[in-house]
């Protein structure tokens, strides 16, 4: 019969893997690191269990590798599943932004509208801040859609991306910079209700990205 402390450590374990997945989101951790359990109790300030449970939950996630003698691995997502994942993102993102633009809500477009919109400054940003800044974007499209499993199956699927990408090196500027104008043209187009003209661009986005 489940302890009173068993719903306690679960809930531990789930902090952990919100942090844990924000640090690898942010570039604290990145694709081939160790992380080490003593090291993880410390920083987080919890037991070994919370930190053992985290990294199974990050592994069924396929952001951690569990490899014996070795321990927790950040995952390394391969160019191949890289590529693919990117595929689906696309037939994703492009039923989300055909709801958000063909059938508006408008309190969800106000909100797009904000997370949406760009740094003032996008050239002085940092590589893992203009990262961010890509994966708040393509967040902000899904949740225009006002579909909640959608969400959460991008979610899964975008970190996974972004540690591909991690692995194949930066970008340069220049693709950073047609980037984000790619943004702007695609929040233009969902904002101005265009639906056909949303996914365009956003499937010709993502076909850049593909390479």
């Amino acid at each position: 019969m489940p302890t009173a402390a068993q719903p306690k450590a679960r809930g531990r374990a789930a902090g952990v893997v919100d942090l844990l997945r924000d640090a690898m989101m942010a570039g604290r951790y990145l694709p081939g690191q160790r992380l080490v359990e003593t090291e993880l109790t410390h920083e987080y300030g919890v037991s070994r269990g919370p930190v053992r449970e985290a990294l199974r939950l990050l592994a069924a996630e396929r952001l951690v590798e569990l490899v014996p003698h070795r321990g927790a691995l950040v995952r390394r997502p391969t160019a191949t599943e890289t590529r693919e994942i990117v595929e689906i993102l696309t037939e994703l993102e492009a039923f989300a932004v055909r709801r958000a633009a063909g059938a508006p809500d408008p309190a969800r477009l106000e909100v797009f509208r904000t997370a949406a919109a760009l740094s003032p400054d996008t050239a002085a940003l940092t590589h893992e801040e203009r990262l961010v800044e890509d994966l708040r974007f393509h967040a902000a499209i899904v949740a225009a859609a006002g579909n909640g499993e959608l969400v959460a199956l991008h979610r899964q699927l975008q970190h996974m991306a972004v540690m591909g990408r991690r692995g194949s090196g930066p970008r340069d500027a220049e693709a950073w910079s047609r980037s984000f104008a790619d943004h702007r043209a695609i929040a233009d187009a969902i904002l101005s209700q265009e639906p056909a003209s949303a996914e365009g661009l956003l499937r010709a986005h993502l076909a850049a990205v593909i390479g």
